[in-house]
């Protein structure tokens, strides 16, 4: 079975726009105010380091690697690959995911978060698929809504390739 990955659904240049609308969005909200970034692996490397760029506030990047996925199906459960390294209690938070699809594994990752007493805890994603959602969980930083399609590009794989495009594709199976 071949893959296609020819049809793009979001551009370089719609990316580059959502990445300023969100900087000024995060740049006005926090000020001066000190911030920890902390991107979620593998996905969101690109996405985090771009929008890092455009912030104005002292920034400490940090990642974490997570799942809570067997296979297709969740477990309940958060298992940490990679823990971040800085202590964030007391202190500005922002989770940078470059998708939210069901839910699960984030909302069991912002309950793990609050445990360690962050001053605020908020969560910015590049791409949103909230007609997959199954947890009640809206992303307080919202980069572009896709469609319920298998997307890659841009950080998002397909069993590790792809993440290198710049623009977002529709994965088709032919």
């Amino acid at each position: 079975m071949a893959i296609n990955t020819d049809q793009v659904l979001v551009s370089h240049s719609e990316i580059e726009q959502m990445l300023e609308r969100l900087s000024s969005e995060l740049n006005r909200d926090y000020g001066d105010e000190p911030l920890i970034v902390v991107g979620i692996l593998t996905g969101a490397f690109i996405f985090t380091a771009d929008l890092v760029r455009r912030l104005e506030m002292p920034v400490i990047v940090d990642f974490m690697q997570v799942s809570s996925y067997v296979g297709e199906f969740s477990t309940g459960e958060l298992k940490i690959k990679k823990d971040m390294s800085y202590d964030i209690k007391g202190m500005n938070v922002l989770i940078v995911e470059d998708i939210v699809d069901t839910g699960r594994t984030l909302a069991l990752l912002k309950d793990l978060l609050l445990k360690r007493q962050p001053k605020s805890l908020k969560i910015c994603t590049a791409f949103d698929k909230p007609s997959r959602r199954v947890i009640d969980l809206v992303p307080d930083y919202n980069g572009i809504t896709v469609p319920d399609e298998f997307i890659v590009g841009y950080g998002l794989d397909l069993d590790g390739k792809y993440r290198d495009f710049d623009d977002i594709r529709i994965v088709r199976k032919e």
